[in-house]
């Protein structure tokens, strides 16, 4: 499951006249009940919430107040993710004439008093900000918008915001929209955050919010892809100047070559990329070449194997990197510790969608062409990145499941043409020369086309050389 979450605005998107309709909430429960975490983020205040929505309960969290009160209907329990609205800002505000409704964070009123209310704060030297919502003017403690009310919830539940879909419909949902890995605008949104989504729905409101719905129960959305490249991989650029993307999500990609010539600074460009855009990964080491990756713990060393529990467990933070090092399992047993750690990886793919991605370094040994064929599924059909020099002898089954072939070194060529051997593919056109150490060959296999020479980013500023015995090291006591 990719999309485990949904986070939906309530008026203007499941609620119409501040009423959520019957069949509306019917839809709720029959998406809560595959297993989805459902998250409603609005603008109301939560006292007025309670009284109009008797069957909150079905969320597993509220965010309030436009992102400043967290709500846990299970428990009743509510708590403020911003500063109380400074008094001094209230009474001028009502002694200006504005109409006002004050909550625990936020103060709401309407236009046209807008320009009262940015002269009030400017005059009281504040850095409120002023968010609108179809008429609704809102004033909000600094830092508080729904991405960071959602950042709050997700945090909580063990969840990543690139599982989540948004829904929504107003400008107060922009932020929402940019936080989501999709994002969907009911039919009756604000042309501008129409602008901005990945999907406008056919119908308004609830009835909008149901076809999202029945894509994700059917399907995952796998048949609605996002119109924006909101998080695409930079693989480089080709000899024209252009990018070269690819999704970050829904493909594979073999990264081979000769031993020595580039595999791994390769590797490591995707991952920084990964991790900046806030995917989560996880590698499995067959050499420790990864212990000084940054971003990321590092389970075992060159001496001690390291213990699945202790990586499963950490994985069930959504901001932690992993390294797995398989340097002191013997070679002829990595097969078999992968296909068991594999077991319980899909189990968390299939209730988080995480981790993301992941990185079998020396994939010939953790997937053998001897080792009979595996259970090519969704884990290891998508968002994997095979690491091989290699190619011919991985496991059945995997090279077809390939989109992206890069090839580094003098012999990258002749890594293409071993790759298509598997496939009985014809040889790729040969390219004008082989790559540099700076370039990449790179096999868009799905697309007509030869392979391009991609000149690779730079590294990640303050990235230090590869080195195999520095890192950081969690153990089991």
């Amino acid at each position: 499951m990719r999309y485990c979450a949904i986070a939906l605005d309530f008026d203007g998107t499941i609620a119409h006249d501040s009423v959520v309709p019957a069949h509306v909430v019917d839809g709720l429960r029959r998406l809560k009940a595959t297993g989805r975490t459902l998250l409603l983020v609005t603008g109301r205040e939560l006292p007025e919430l309670l009284a109009i929505f008797p069957e909150i309960g079905i969320f597993d969290r509220v965010v309030a107040e436009n992102g400043a009160v967290l709500y846990r209907p299970a428990s009743g329990e509510a708590q403020d993710l911003g500063d109380p609205p400074p008094p001094a800002l209230v009474a001028l505000l009502r002694q200006r004439g504005v109409p006002i409704s004050v909550g625990d964070t936020i103060i709401a009123t309407v236009e046209p008093y807008e320009s009262t209310v940015l002269r009030t704060i400017h005059d009281l030297g504040l850095e409120h900000p002023v968010i609108f919502n179809k008429g609704a003017v809102m004033i909000l403690p600094p830092g508080i918008n729904k991405a960071s009310g959602l950042a709050v919830a997700l945090r909580e539940l063990g969840l990543s915001a690139r599982n989540v879909v948004a829904v929504g419909d107003a400008e107060n949902d922009h932020a929402l929209f940019e936080a989501a890995e999709y994002a969907v605008a009911v039919a009756n949104a604000v042309p501008t955050l129409q602008a901005s989504s990945d999907r406008v729905t056919a119908a308004p409101r609830g009835d909008g919010v149901l076809e999202v719905i029945a894509d994700l129960i059917e399907s995952d959305l796998a048949h609605s892809p996002p119109t924006r490249s909101r998080r695409a991989i930079i693989l480089g650029r080709d000899a024209n100047g252009a990018e070269l993307r690819i999704p970050a999500a829904g493909v594979s990609m073999l990264v081979t070559g000769a031993p020595r010539s580039g595999k791994s600074s390769f590797t490591r460009r995707v991952l920084e990329r990964l991790c900046t855009i806030g995917y989560q990964t996880c590698v499995l080491d067959s050499r420790g070449e990864y212990l000084d990756f940054k971003p990321a713990v590092v389970f075992g060393t060159h001496e001690v194997a390291p213990d699945p529990f202790d990586i499963l467990t950490a994985l069930d933070k959504p901001d932690l990197q992993a390294v797995v090092c398989l340097a002191a399992v013997p070679a002829t047993k990595r097969a078999r510790f992968f296909a068991e750690f594999n077991l319980e990886l899909r189990a968390l793919r299939e209730r988080t969608g995480r981790p993301h991605w992941l990185v079998l370094d020396e994939a010939h040994e953790l997937l053998p062409k001897d080792g009979g064929r595996p259970a090519v599924d969704g884990v290891l059909a998508e968002n994997t990145l095979y690491v091989t020099s290699d190619a011919a002898n991985l496991a059945p089954g995997i090279a077809e499941r390939v989109d992206i072939v890069a090839a580094r070194g003098a012999a990258a060529h002749q890594a293409l043409e071993a790759f298509a051997r598997v496939l009985s593919l014809p040889a790729p056109p040969e390219p004008v020369r082989a790559p540099s150490v700076h370039e990449a060959l790179v096999w868009l296999r799905r697309a007509e086309g030869a392979p391009t020479l991609v000149t690779l980013p730079p590294a990640a500023a303050g990235a230090r050389p590869l080195r195999s015995d520095v890192g950081r090291v969690l153990r089991r006591a």
